[in-house]
């Protein structure tokens, strides 16, 4: 059973910034005890694997840069042991009897020996530094590829859903420690040849040798072994709290934070704390630090006391006669170049077996995103639907157990119309468009294009059909121009559509104030880059889903940030694109704006309370016509005179800038 660890101590900062200790998973609880228990039989037990786990992933990346490092660093093995056996020649030679110009001269051939072999393997040395520079990159690249591309492809409900997100942040170290695995498993591969070629050169010379290299060997291999459990456990116990002191140092140089930090004095605040943190973490370190030091002088004493055991037999076997002076030296080498080698294959063996768990943690992730990921293929949607048709539609947050977000939910969406959703934060408005745009599937119920329900359609078609802009669409760190292409990647960037998707949304006038016009990069962290206002990067936004060309646009607030002339001018060209027959999802709070629409559907805490066109709605006197009622006293209202109590306009005062449809309005589900 692995030793219970104690909880580190819990600073004040942790607890008045966070709210109390700061522990993160990172996928380490589930790798950590295993890892503790790590002793020599577990280390070799584990090694093949996790050579193997390197050697597949340096043939997925370069096969040919593979093969070159496995042969160099066996090449250097075999150079390494024939020149400790060139070295015992030399030593014999130089050792034996007859003058001293005999010795020299039969020692030549084994010195050239040696200086070949020194040669070949500097070049097998250069082989292998070349190659694994090589290889590192690439298996960093197609480890990083192969992360992304799932966490694209995976449903949104994945990306919200706590336990798979926080694979990702587990996950996303893999690719790092993909690489460093190469590195690693080299060093351990040229390690295990280095002590294979020293031992067979000391059991060739005296077999009592070899016991000898493993008793001087064995208090540097438990040190490591000590300093790394110790290492690993502590960044689990502490890895969040540096993540927060690091939160901390960023926030002081945040671009979003830099006004509030100024005007409000917030940089003392946060740097008082840094330095508190700082100080908790350092004196983390400080212990990690005394106990090294600890093991290391304790397996220094049993290494001096090996020493001396060693060399005290191998005076006793020279003083028996049972060995000749040249071997003694050479095997004095050969023990140093074997405890060496054993002492490398500890450590290494450990930082192999540290990385080979963030692997592991990527290679979990390939496998959940699999299962998450949107499906492929499906039926075909119509390719003119005359309406798009909720049936008793129930949603709710993956790992929300209140109230779903829809309840019961049956409206109709007719297109080619502009259709309004209306309510209060929270009603559900901005989930029954993300269900329109198949970024969720219903609990319960159906969403029907003409009766193809689109649970069992083609998900990537149903995408195509569709263009947003979010209330919170992003701001991509990117030229202009590519803002707005980004409305439709799967087609090279057209001019003429820029063009024209920038007059659609009005934003001719942005692009012009631009230094550089469409290619003018709009992100200030960056050497000539340019930022926008609010209002500008909204009519940017629209533009972008204009340059989509989606048979519906669905659009969240799109007048937040605009002022009152350019509102009206962004809801007359929403009304331009419903009269050329596309379909218009509308969701806003300003219910003036809503006279546009041909369909008005009211929700309320997740249901459909209302349906309607406008006109219809504020004659009923229901919760639009109180929440319209609401919006128009704060303009009827002067400063000095006091507040009315609300009163539902008469329909007639309200009236759409155009004719419009007027459409049936369904029974409420």
């Amino acid at each position: 059973m692995a030793k219970k660890r104690t909880a580190p101590e819990v600073s004040e900062s942790e607890r008045l910034l966070f709210g109390g200790p700061l522990r993160y998973d990172m996928g380490w609880n589930q790798h950590a005890d295993a890892f503790l228990e790590l002793n020599f039989r577990a280390m070799i037990t584990r090694l093949p694997s996790l050579l193997a786990s390197s050697l597949r992933l340096a043939r997925q990346a370069d096969r040919g840069a593979a093969r070159v490092v496995l042969a160099a660093e066996a090449g250097r093995g075999v150079a390494q042991a024939v020149a400790l056996l060139a070295v015992n020649s030399v030593l014999a030679r130089l050792m034996g009897g007859g003058a001293i110009e005999d010795r020299l001269r039969g020692a030549v051939p084994a010195l050239a020996t040696v200086a070949v072999v020194m040669l070949l393997a500097a070049l097998l040395r250069a082989a292998s530094t070349y190659a694994t520079g090589r290889l590192e990159p690439k298996v960093e690249r197609v480890a990083t590829e192969q992360y992304l591309e799932r966490a694209a492809a995976v449903e949104l409900a994945a990306i919200e859903d706590h336990a798979f997100h926080k694979l990702l942040d587990t996950a996303q170290y893999g690719a790092a420690s993909a690489r460093r695995m190469i590195m690693y498993g080299t060093r351990v591969i040229n390690a295990m040849i280095s002590l294979v070629a020293a031992a067979g050169v000391l059991t060739v010379l005296h077999p009592a040798l070899l016991p000898l290299l493993v008793t001087m060997t064995l208090p540097s291999a438990w040190s490591a072994l000590t300093v790394a459990r110790r290492r690993y456990e502590s960044f689990h116990a502490w890895v969040q709290h540096a993540r927060a002191g690091r939160l901390l140092g960023n926030l002081l140089i945040e671009p979003e934070a830099a006004p509030e930090i100024r005007v409000h004095g917030v940089g003392a605040f946060l740097l008082r704390h840094f330095r508190a943190m700082s100080e908790t973490a350092e004196a983390e370190q400080a212990r990690l630090a005394r106990l090294a030091a600890r093991t290391g002088l304790i397996a220094a004493a049993w290494t001096g006391l090996a020493t001396v055991a060693t060399y005290a037999t191998l005076g006793g076997l020279l003083l028996a006669g049972a060995m000749a002076l040249s071997v003694a030296g050479t095997a004095v080498i050969a023990i140093r170049t074997g405890s060496q080698s054993l002492d490398t294959l500890v450590v290494e063996v450990n930082a192999l077996h540290e990385e080979a768990l963030f692997v592991g943690d990527l290679h979990r992730l390939y496998t959940e995103a699999d299962q998450w990921a949107i499906p492929a293929g499906g039926a075909p949607l119509p390719e003119d639907p005359r309406e798009i048709r909720f049936e008793n539609v129930t949603f709710r947050y993956p790992g929300d157990s209140a109230r779903p977000a829809l309840d019961d939910v049956s409206l109709t969406l007719p297109l080619g119309r502009i259709v309004a959703l209306v309510g209060e934060n929270g009603s559900g408005k901005t989930t029954l468009v993300k269900l329109l745009a198949g970024l969720y599937t219903p609990e319960k119920g159906r969403i029907l294009w003409d009766g193809v329900d689109t649970a069992t359609a083609d998900r990537h078609r149903l995408a195509e059909r569709i263009a947003m802009v979010a209330q919170d669409f992003k701001r991509w760190p990117f030229t202009a121009r590519v803002n707005v292409a980004l409305g439709r990647t799967s087609a090279p960037v057209c001019e003429q559509r820029l063009a024209a998707s920038i007059a659609e949304a009005g934003a001719e006038t942005v692009i012009a104030d631009l230094p550089r016009g469409l290619d003018t990069l709009l992100a200030r962290n960056f050497s000539g880059g340019h930022e926008l206002s609010g209002g500008q990067w909204q009519r940017l936004g629209i533009a972008r889903a204009a340059y989509r060309r989606g048979r519906i646009l669905i659009v969240d607030e799109p007048t937040a940030a605009l002022d009152a002339r350019a509102e009206l001018e962004v809801f007359e060209r929403i009304r331009a694109l419903a009269d050329s027959g596309q379909t218009v999802v509308l969701i806003t709070h300003r219910l003036a704006s809503v006279r546009h629409a041909d369909l008005v559907h009211v929700l309320d805490q997740g249901r459909l309370v209302e349906s309607g066109t406008p006109d219809e709605l504020l004659a009923t006197g229901g919760l639009y016509a109180e929440l319209y009622a609401l919006q128009a006293e704060q303009f009827a209202t002067s400063p000095t005179t006091a507040p009315q109590p609300a009163t539902a306009p008469q329909p007639s005062t309200v009236q759409p800038v155009a004719p419009v449809p007027t459409v049936p309005a369904p029974k409420a589900g």
